[in-house]
């Protein structure tokens, strides 16, 4: 059995989540700012599918990516170079997750990007919590992704691309302005074979919660991200 959470916003000791499903930590609660900004700064996310009362998770190992450990292949290195493309920041954040909402996802049915879940993470953005990372070409939003930044830890959410490796770019310039922000890691929830192949890895949960400890202390105010050139220095390493 997991606890079922209440009006106050307290969680259990991730410690007590799940093995099977691996995570699993409570269930109920709400989506308000201050349950959802207390959740990540312990490592614990909301994710729900289908029916479900809404569930919160922190599971064991956890996959992260270090902003200057994104692994850069050689044809991705030539498109960052020298495709035509444009990123921007939190220019088209409700597009950005109106678009994740409705990508197709391997194995799975629907998606768990509610009505709830864009209304929420949209108040987030309002109040500089959430952002997006946008790539656009010819004029057109043709790939992206949008997460949390609290402190010096950001906290990916999902990506989209409608054009190949339009998801990649965005991912590569994210770590970029992530490594000039001063930023730490970026949490990535689960570990998939994409994930991997882009420099993530998994990690325990405590040397996690403990990196969480130090970089969502910093008093680094939440605030709209201004769109900048960045020269991330692409170069391939395989």
């Amino acid at each position: 059995m997991i606890p079922w959470l209440g009006r106050e916003i307290i969680f259990p000791d991730v410690t007590t989540a799940l093995t099977d499903p691996n995570g699993l930590l409570a269930a109920g609660g709400d989506l308000s700012p201050q349950r959802l900004i207390a959740a990540y700064r312990r490592g614990i996310f909301p994710w729900s599918s289908g029916d479900e009362p809404l569930l919160w998770w922190s599971p064991d190992p956890r996959m992260v990516l270090l902003p200057d450990a994104i692994r850069i292949t050689r044809s991705l290195t030539k498109t960052l170079r020298h495709a035509p493309y444009e990123v921007r920041l939190d220019t088209a954040f409700d597009a950005v997750i109106a678009a994740c909402a409705t990508a197709p996802r391997n194995g799975q049915n629907g998606t768990w990007i509610t009505d709830d879940m864009r209304a929420a993470y949209g108040e987030l953005h309002r109040l500089g919590f959430a952002h997006s990372v946008e790539t656009w070409i010819d004029g057109k939003l043709a790939g992206g992704l949008y997460g949390i930044a609290i402190g010096r830890a950001f906290y990916g959410e999902s990506m989209f691309a409608h054009v190949r490796d339009a998801s990649k770019i965005a991912l590569a310039h994210l770590c970029a302005t992530l490594k000039v922000r001063g930023f730490g890691i970026i949490d990535c929830q689960m570990e998939t074979a994409h994930l991997a192949s882009m420099g993530a890895r998994p990690i325990n949960r405590h040397e996690f919660t403990e990196r969480l400890d130090v970089l969502c202390a910093s008093n680094e105010p939440p605030a709209r991200w201004l769109s900048h050139a960045i020269d991330g220095h692409f170069r391939a390493v395989a």
